[in-house]
């Protein structure tokens, strides 16, 4: 799908739910969490409570329970400067700003994370199989992989805003 279709698509979704789907989505999303994250082991591991006093409300229910931020509410969309964006949960640099491109989803969109950064599974929620990404070092959900992305990859890593800080270099 082209970034103009998805664009309009997007934009007459949000025009016809309004913020419902983000809600919805990250509701259904959380219902399907058990989705392998605590059978996993990371080198960074934190009890619940830990994370609850380490990240916002809003960064702790997309990275640690699989949430999905309102598409166009991230301040990173609008960030060009040169820099690294880091896991939000563990600082862990994920992906170059050079890779950074402006997908008109809403939500930072890149070609191609760092080595070794980023990790991927299978999400069946919302009645759909898609490529969950998480962060390597703490398992923290950002977000999913798609192949409608720009060359060279061909890849478009769907990233919540809320799951990343950024380090201008």
């Amino acid at each position: 799908m082209s970034i103009a279709r998805r664009t309009a698509l997007l934009s007459g979704v949000r025009l016809l739910l309004g913020g419902g789907v983000a809600a919805l989505a990250s509701a259904c999303s959380r219902a399907g969490a058990a989705t392998g994250a605590s059978k996993e082991h990371f080198e960074l591991e934190l009890t619940d409570d830990q994370w609850k006093a380490r990240l916002s409300p809003q960064a702790y229910a997309v990275l640690r329970h699989e949430g999905t931020e309102t598409p166009f509410s991230s301040p990173l969309n609008a960030e060009h400067r040169n820099g690294t964006f880091s896991c939000a949960g563990c600082a862990l640099a994920l992906f170059a700003s050079a890779t950074k491109f402006d997908s008109g989803t809403g939500w930072p969109s890149f070609w191609q994370p760092l080595p070794n950064a980023v990790n991927k599974r299978l999400d069946n929620s919302l009645g759909m199989a898609r490529d969950e990404v998480h962060c390597r070092r703490c398992g923290g959900h950002l977000g999913h992989v798609f192949d409608d992305g720009p060359k060279p990859t061909g890849l478009r890593y769907c990233m919540n805003g809320v799951a990343l800080a950024f380090t201008p270099a």
